[in-house]
């Protein structure tokens, strides 16, 4: 782990999305809608509440995983069983990673400020304690609208 290593936030929104994470290891997000810095080391994941179930209590960055790569696949591929999905045919970046780690302590959201990606560096999410710590100026960081 290197000061400057890229590290993406995520948010899981879907149950599938935690158990594909958890269970399969990988984690996929619309080329349509991916930020421009897809060349992350880290991926880590925002939860929201609803996920009290996992012992989440509070929304914030809770999980991180290494990325071991990215591809692009057919969202039909990741998603077989939504063969019929509207967006079936869209690409998505498909990252594989290594098994997702606790944040400790979690990177909370007290002023429940909206989530879609923040693009960060490994420093800069060690030291984070609430999400508008992430945030960066650099416009390699910027999120795409």
């Amino acid at each position: 782990m290197y000061p400057e290593d890229r590290v993406l936030v995520c948010v899981l929104r879907r149950a599938r999305d935690f158990l594909a994470l958890r269970d399969e290891g990988w984690y996929r997000i619309p080329i349509q809608r991916a930020p421009r810095a897809t060349d992350a080391v880290y991926l880590a994941f925002f939860v929201s509440g609803a996920y009290k179930a996992m012992g989440v209590v509070h929304s914030g960055v809770h999980f991180y995983a290494r990325v071991r790569g990215h591809e692009l696949r057919r969202r039909r591929d990741l998603l077989p069983d939504e063969g019929d999905h509207p967006r079936a045919d869209q690409l998505y970046f498909r990252f594989a990673l290594d098994p997702f780690q606790p944040k400790i302590p979690p990177i909370l959201n007290p002023t429940r400020h909206a989530v879609a990606f923040i693009s960060t560096t490994w420093d800069r999410f060690w030291a984070a304690r609430i999400i508008t710590d992430l945030y960066r100026d650099d416009p390699v960081f910027v999120r795409r609208d």
